[in-house]
C-alpha cells in the first residue's frame, strides 16, 4: 500500500487526537483495551516531516533485500543433493561433500535451488555458497536438518587477531554455513592458513583492492543522487563503493557521532582499532545516471565532504542474490568456550554479500549464530538460535549496512553458562550503519552495542530479557554514534542497561520503553556535554504508534 507523507502525517495526528490521556500504560491495561489506537510521539511527526534527514531518527526503510522486499525470489530447482551423494541416514555419512557439489553445480549453471529433502544429514566440513543467485533450500526448520561435528578451528586453522593477543577470530567470523565469493573466501582463507590475519571486507585482505571509478561532488545526508566527476564507468545496476576517508582532525568520525562541541572534544588519536575501521566503505547499487548526476539504491547515510576525499570506486567480486531456506543446523553439543577463544562452532555468516538472504533457518548448540560480515542490503527472517547458549547470537561488523532482521528470536539456553563465557545479543559495531532488528523476542542477551562508533541503527518492537553484557576493546572508541533509535522496546527484567539510550548515545531517540532501572553492566556516556538525544513515551508498554518503525518508514 503506497501512503503518502501528508496522509501518514495526518493520521499520526488523527490517531493522538483520538488517544486518551492519562498515566503510563501496562501490558494489563493494552490488553483490557485491545482497541487502543495507542499514542503518536512527538518525533514521529517531526520524522515525517523530514524522513531522510532527521537529526535523531535514521532512515532505514530501504534496509534489507532488495530495499526491504518481502519475498525472496523462486529460482528453479537445479539439484537435489541426494543425486551428490547426500543420505539422510541420522548421522552416519558425511554429506558436507556431496552437499557442496551440488551447490557447485548449480554455481555452474549460472545459479538455481538446491534442495535438501526431510532428514537428518550430517555434515562433517563446512557448506560453502560462493557464486551468486544460488539458494540452498531445506524442507524446513522443523523437517530438515544439518548436524555439523566439527568446528572452524578444526576446518580450516587457528584464527588469530589481526590486533594482537591470543584471542580467536573465531569468536566472531567465519560459519559452518558461509556465504561469501569464491575468490574472497579463498583469500581469506588462505590469509588464515598463513597466520597473516586479514581485513575481512569488501576490498581485500589488506583493503587494497580497488580502483577509483570517479570523485565525488559535496552533498548533504540523504540526498539520492550524487554529483560525479566522470560517469562513464557507471551505468545503473553497477553495485560500487562510497569511499569517505578520515582526515587529520577526524572530522569523518566526529560527524559520524553528530558532531558539536561533545565529539570536538573526545580523544580519537588513541583509538587506533577505531581509526584502523576508516576509510568507510558503503556499498550502494546505482538506479540512473543522467549526464554527471548519478541516483542511488538508497540515500546518502553520511555528509560527502572534500576534505573526505570522496569517490566511487570498485571492490571484491560480490556475492548478490543466494541465499540459505528452512533447515536447521545443528552443531554437536559441546561446553561454551571461555570468552575471545571460540573454536568456531558458528552457524551461517553472509560476508562481502549484497542483496542475500536467510529465511526460516534454526541453530542449535552454536559458539556465534547469525553474522554480518562487510554484508549490505541482505536479509535474515524467521531466524532462530537455540540449545546451550551463544556468545554472539547475532552479529553485525566489519563495516555492515542496510541489513534487516526480523522475525528474529534467541532461546533460552538449555544448560547453565560455563564460568568466564559471555553472551552478547543482537551485536553491532565497526562503522556499521543503518541496519534493523525488528519484531524480535530475545530470551536472553541485550543490545550489545560492541565500539567500533556503530550509528544510525534502529532496534524496534522488541521483547527482551536484558541479561547480557555489552563488550568491546577501548580502542574501538565509542559505543555509540548518531542515530540510533530503540523503539516499541519491553524489558521483561527491567534492567535500563542498553536499551534506555537518552543518556549514553549522541543524537539518537529512545521512544516506547517501559520502566527500567540502572544494575549490572552501567556505562557513561563517551561524550562530553549534551548529548541532544531525545527520549519520548518512556514508561509505557507498548502503546506508542506507529508501533514498528521499520514498517512505518517502509511504508513511508
Amino acid at each position: 500500500m503506497s501512503i503518502t507523507r501528508r496522509g501518514l502525517l495526518g493520521s499520526a495526528v488523527a490517531v493522538a487526537a483520538a488517544t486518551v490521556t492519562g498515566g503510563p500504560a501496562t501490558a494489563a491495561t493494552a490488553a483490557a483495551r485491545p482497541h487502543d489506537p495507542g499514542r503518536v510521539p512527538t518525533i514521529w511527526r517531526e520524522f515525517t516531516r523530514t524522513p531522510f534527514t532527521h537529526p535523531q531518527i535514521p532512515y532505514v526503510g530501504r534496509a534489507g533485500y532488495r530495499g526491504g522486499s518481502a519475498r525472496f525470489p523462486r529460482r528453479p530447482v537445479v539439484a537435489d543433493v541426494r543425486a551428490y551423494g547426500a543420505v539422510a541416514d541420522e548421522g552416519t555419512t558425511d554429506c558436507a561433500p556431496a552437499i557442496n557439489r551440488a551447490i557447485a553445480a548449480a554455481g555452474r549453471a549460472g545459479g538455481g535451488t538446491v534442495l535438501i529433502p526431510p532428514g537428518t544429514f550430517r555434515i562433517d566440513g563446512l557448506i560453502r555458497i560462493g557464486h551468486s543467485n544460488v539458494v540452498l533450500r531445506g524442507a524446513g526448520s522443523d523437517r530438515t536438518k544439518l548436524y555439523a561435528t566439527r568446528n572452524l578451528t578444526e576446518l580450516i586453522g587457528v584464527y588469530g587477531s589481526r590486533y594482537g593477543g591470543d584471542k580467536s577470530s573465531w569468536s566472531w567470523a567465519g560459519g559452518l554455513i558461509w556465504l561469501a565469493p569464491t575468490a574472497r573466501w579463498d583469500s581469506l582463507v588462505g590469509a588464515i592458513k598463513d597466520k597473516a590475519w586479514p581485513f575481512e571486507g569488501w576490498t581485500g585482505n589488506k583493503r587494497d583492492e580497488w580502483e577509483t571509478l570517479t570523485t565525488v561532488a559535496p552533498a548533504t545526508r540523504g540526498s539520492w543522487s550524487v554529483t560525479v566527476a566522470d560517469p562513464r564507468p557507471l551505468k545503473p545496476g553497477r553495485l560500487v563503493l562510497l569511499r569517505l576517508a578520515d582526515d587529520a582532525d577526524h572530522t569523518l568520525l566526529e560527524h559520524m557521532a553528530g558532531g558539536g562541541p561533545g565529539p570536538e572534544a573526545y580523544y580519537w588519536d588513541d583509538k587506533t582499532k577505531l581509526t584502523s575501521y576508516v576509510p568507510y566503505e558503503w556499498p550502494v547499487r546505482i538506479t540512473r545516471v543522467r549526464g554527471r548526476k548519478v541516483t542511488l539504491e538508497r540515500p546518502l547515510p553520511l555528509d560527502v565532504r572534500p576534505e573526505w576525499d570522496p569517490r566511487l570506486t570498485t571492490h571484491v567480486e560480490p556475492l548478490t542474490g543466494s541465499g540459505v531456506e528452512g533447515l536447521t543446523l545443528e552443531a554437536v553439543e559441546t561446553p561454551q568456550s571461555p570468552h575471545l577463544l571460540d573454536k568456531g562452532y558458528n552457524g551461517v555468516v553472509l560476508q562481502c554479500a549484497y542483496d542475500c538472504w536467510v529465511d526460516d533457518v534454526t541453530v542449535r548448540h552454536v559458539d556465534n549464530g547469525f553474522g554480518f560480515v562487510a554484508a549490505s542490503a541482505c536479509t535474515l527472517r524467521r531466524t532462530r538460535v537455540a540449545g546451550r547458549g551463544s556468545h554472539h547470537p547475532y552479529f553485525c561488523r566489519e563495516g555492515s549496512h542496510d541489513n534487516l532482521v526480523e522475525d528474529f528470536t534467541i532461546e533460552q539456553r538449555t544448560v547453565p553458562a560455563p564460568p568466564n563465557t559471555q553472551l552478547h545479543g543482537i551485536n553491532v559495531e565497526g562503522l556499521s550503519s543503518y541496519n534493523v532488528w525488528s519484531r524480535g523476542d530475545l530470551r536472553m542477551g541485550t543490545f550489545d552495542s560492541h565500539r567500533g562508533l556503530p550509528f544510525a541503527n534502529v532496534r524496534t518492537d522488541i521483547t527482551v530479557d536484558n541479561n547480557g553484557r555489552h563488550g568491546g576493546d577501548a580502542s574501538a572508541g565509542p559505543l555509540f554514534g548518531a542515530r540510533f533509535t530503540h523503539w516499541n522496546i519491553r524489558v521483561t527484567n527491567g534492567r535500563a542497561g542498553l536499551m534506555k539510550i537518552d543518556g549514553l548515545a549522541p543524537y539518537s531517540a529512545t521512544v516506547g520503553l517501559n520502566e527500567v532501572t540502572e544494575f549490572d553492566q552501567i556505562d557513561v556516556p563517551d561524550f562530553t556535554g549534551d548529548l541532544h538525544s531525545r527520549l519520548e513515551l518512556y514508561g509505557t508498554t507498548d502503546v506508542v504508534r506507529p508501533r514498528n518503525l521499520y514498517e512505518a518508514q517502509r511504508d513511508l
